[in-house]
């Protein structure tokens, strides 16, 4: 038996692999799975021109067994095997390199801190074989028994992942590996059958190879052996991808739309993608993470990487399979891996190719896709330059004129002759939006105006400066001047609109501070007043977000806009020229000022008061 010493420091840099660069225990089932069938793909790839392997075992398998009295867990290949001296370069590796190779790798300077090494540039890790050592996140102790194919001799190799590890010389009738873990008192549930398949089922489920699970005489095989998007397409049917969606959780009933392709050239890759017909119920968890599952080689290696699938696609579901990316640890450390960045750009733009060629061909499935996922797609135009004028396009918004959805090209080609700019109101709900006055001097010249009722569309505009060369404005902002359309016959307006500045002037004297300013509307037809931003102020839903982000937040006073032809803004002038009824024309100013408040959604600031005020207000116009 030849005995090695493992450097010093060997120990704090398994505590490294251990707990830095795993997420959870159950990853060493999928690592030592993983390489079990690599060695099988290994041996078939040399039985083609190696006549001495061409007659070994072509019932290719791998095997778990689970001895609950021994503690230990068993993992069996048949595959190419190793010699003494692949022993020592494949699982002694971090011994021959020595520490400071292994950390400096890392980048890692401090060896006696473990999170040194986590989120640093592990592209050469692979070198180590620091894979297999994810065993001893729940063996005290592992061996390792080999025979190389088209040999006769075997080896043990065995260590405490502390110490040290020995070779030596040993018996196996066949060619391959046997990996025996003696499984550390909090890792017994990984003799159970049942924890055993939940964990091949997600992380291997689609290898290649029977992974069988041994219990005496009864052998169960644990995985489905067939990964569905290697088949070709011309052998699946519809049924197999319905069953595809259902197995991945994907949602209810069958998807809206599959995509199943095959991509070949700089990068190469596969994916069998869904888009669900209704919300999955996580759509809106705060943690936004994509749920698209990443393998290399048929292994499963995540869904949680946002560095391949972006969190504003993360309704689609499915597969992204690919060969280009090395199978070992890091794998788990993929954020800046430019393979993957490539792939994931790649998957987007066919997802939205698919999303344009719906939205063009089959207009009323694409409106009910957007009414279940637009909010979260429309993330992408705040969040994606890259993508920005993919999705805007491909947009649909409710607006004050068309029923049902519209597209913003659809707008354009309805705007007036003469209009530059696409307007939109901003509310929390189709129904608000319809009940706002700052729709009726638009309504009443036909302009079309979109209703944006999503939080996020507060984000996206700013960035958005224009679409087909039309600027957006917000209706409930200042300098919206709409005088040059000429209103509907049945709603015509005089030309000159009555004099109402003393009005004003006392309105802004009772006010005061609780307005910006007060203005004449150039908008309204029907209602009195009606509030609006500054230019280059906050809308009234802006300020909302705001609020709900920090509760501290003080709103900025907005501008009144009053409408002098309306019959109770006429009187009141009259009474301020008059020179009489101050109080009423101060409780009056205040209740217009209130009521511009609750129909934008939010309250008087002082219940009491505005009670008292209407109160007055009633018993006055009550008295006979």
């Amino acid at each position: 038996m030849s005995a090695y010493n493992f450097e010093a420091d060997t120990g704090k840099i398994l505590d490294i692999v251990i707990h830095s660069l795993y997420s959870n225990k159950e990853i060493f089932l999928r690592e030592l799975i993983s390489n079990s069938s690599d060695a099988i793909d290994k041996l078939r790839y040399l039985s083609v021109s190696d006549k001495k392997l061409s007659d070994l075992s072509a019932e290719f398998s791998i095997s778990i067994t689970a001895d609950k009295k021994a503690k230990t867990l068993i993992i069996t290949d048949n595959g190419v095997g190793m010699d003494e001296g692949e022993l020592t370069q494949s699982l002694g590796t971090i011994a021959r390199s020595g520490t400071k190779s292994f950390l400096e790798a890392l980048g890692d300077k401090k060896a006696g801190d473990k999170k040194e090494g986590e989120g640093q540039d592990v592209s050469l890790i692979g070198q180590f074989g620091v894979g297999f050592y994810s065993a001893f996140m729940v063996a005290d102790k592992v061996e390792v028994l080999t025979r190389k194919a088209g040999t006769n001799d075997a080896y043990l190799w065995s260590s405490d992942g502390r110490s040290g590890y020995s070779i030596e010389p040993s018996e196996k009738a066949e060619h391959g590996t046997i990996i025996t873990l003696h499984l550390k008192k909090d890792a017994k549930e990984f003799l159970e059958q049942v924890r055993i398949g939940h964990v091949i089922k997600t992380y291997a489920d689609h290898i290649s190879y029977p992974v069988n699970f041994i219990d005496g005489e009864e052998v169960s095989q644990l995985n489905s052996g067939s990964a569905l998007w290697t088949r070709p397409k011309s052998e699946i049917s519809q049924e197999d991808y319905d069953a595809f969606f259902s197995d991945m959780g994907a949602g209810y009933g069958t998807p809206l739309l599959t995509l199943h392709n095959v991509s070949e050239g700089t990068v190469s890759f596969t994916n069998l993608l869904c888009i669900p017909q209704m919300r999955p119920y996580d759509l809106f968890d705060p943690a936004r993470k994509p749920k698209v599952k990443l393998y290399i080689n048929r292994v499963y290696i995540t869904d949680d990487c946002d560095a391949f699938i972006p969190a504003w696609l993360r309704f689609v579901r499915g597969i992204v399979d690919t060969a280009d990316i090395d199978l070992n640890v890091s794998r788990e450390l993929l954020q800046h891996n430019k393979t993957l960045d490539r792939i994931g750009k790649a998957v987007v733009r066919r997802i939205l190719t698919e999303l344009k060629k719906m939205h063009d061909k089959k207009p009323e499935e694409y409106d009910g896709f957007w009414e279940q996922f637009g909010v979260v797609l429309k993330e992408g135009m705040y969040e994606d330059a890259d993508n920005r004028e993919k999705i805007l396009p491909i947009s649909r918004f409710h607006s004050s004129t068309s029923e049902g959805l519209t597209g913003l090209a659809d707008y354009v080609s309805r705007m007036k002759d003469g209009q530059d700019v696409i307007y939109y109101l901003s509310a929390d709900t189709i129904t608000q939006a319809e009940m706002s006055p700052h729709l009726e001097g638009f309504k009443a010249r036909g302009i079309e105006v979109l209703y944006l009722t999503d939080p996020v569309d507060e984000f996206w505009l700013p960035l958005v400066p224009e679409f087909e060369g039309k600027t957006f404005a917000s209706i409930t902002k200042g300098g919206v001047d709409i005088d040059k359309f000429e209103a509907e016959d049945d709603a015509k307006q005089d030309d000159e609109a009555p004099d109402v500045e003393a009005l004003v002037a006392a309105m802004k004297g009772a006010l005061g501070g609780s307005v910006a300013d007060i203005r004449i509307s150039k908008t309204l037809t029907d209602s009195p007043a009606c509030l609006v931003a500054d230019e280059g102020g906050m809308d009234i839903q802006m300020q909302r977000l705001m609020k709900a982000h920090d509760p501290n937040f003080q709103d900025q006073p907005r501008i009144l806009e009053v409408n002098p032809r309306h019959e109770l803004v006429q009187s009141l002038n009259q009474l301020v020229a008059k020179g009489t009824d101050g109080d009423v024309v101060t409780d009056a100013s205040f209740m217009m000022f209130e009521q511009s408040l609750i129909l934008e959604g939010k309250p008087p600031k002082d219940v009491a008061a505005f009670s008292q005020r209407m109160t007055r207000l009633m018993t006055r116009g009550l008295k006979i």
